[in-house]
């Protein structure tokens, strides 16, 4: 005869998810406010109103918690898997300004801003944090890109390399805007601030790379 688990049981396993978003919530305030190497696991277990012994079994380590709270805040900001195919220079350059008017939305939100400086502030001491910062949320806005930015290049549309064209887009995106907001001397930018320098950077990065010369045939 098979014995049904006990209600508490239950009642934990499904409030796991609930204990372990309250963990990494406590976690990432006092990351923000203490800094990584003041935090310890005693404070984060005591903010999110839980045993240390809890602490460990539903995340992990401090470093874990860290790399936990990148890749969860990283998860809340996702950028389009891909952009949509363009098949004339206007309807590039719009996908572009809107894909950098997304990307600058997301990335300037003061909590995304704050994994920024906490990966930058553990950078030497725990390069596994960086690793993870690259891995849940740069690579995914370089991939759409340069996907977008080949299939262009194959129907002929704008003549670079897609790798090379990306990272150009996005410096012309981003500016000093990421020191600024990094070092506080600069407000998250609004929506119109947005707007504009995503269509700055989309008609930028297209005068510097013309549609390729089509070759004259020969009679």
């Amino acid at each position: 005869m098979r014995v049904k688990p006990a209600r508490d049981e239950r009642q934990e396993k499904a409030d796991e998810p609930a204990l372990r978003r309250r963990i990494l919530e406590a976690a990432f305030t006092a990351f923000a406010e203490l800094g990584y190497s003041r935090t310890s696991t005693r404070e984060i277990a005591t903010r999110a109103h839980v045993s240390k012994r809890d602490l460990y079994a539903h995340v992990g380590n401090k470093l874990q918690l860290l790399i936990e709270c990148i890749r969860d805040r990283s998860a809340r900001f996702p950028v389009a898997a891909e952009l949509p195919d363009s098949t004339d220079r206007e309807m590039l350059q719009a996908a572009l300004t809107r894909f950098g008017q997304r990307f600058l939305t997301e990335v300037t939100d003061p909590d995304v801003v704050e994994v920024f400086r906490l990966a930058i502030a553990e950078a030497n001491s725990a390069p596994e944090v960086a690793r993870a910062l690259e891995e849940f949320g740069r690579e995914k806005a370089r991939s759409a890109l340069r996907g977008a930015l080949t299939n262009a290049r194959e129907r002929a549309i704008v003549a670079g390399e897609p790798a090379a064209m990306t990272r150009e887009f996005l410096a012309l995106l981003w500016g000093d805007l990421a020191m600024n907001l990094l070092l506080r001397t600069v407000k998250t930018p609004n929506e119109r601030e947005i707007a504009a320098r995503s269509a700055d950077a989309a008609r930028a990065l297209l005068a510097l790379h013309p549609a390729p010369k089509r070759r004259r045939s020969r009679n």
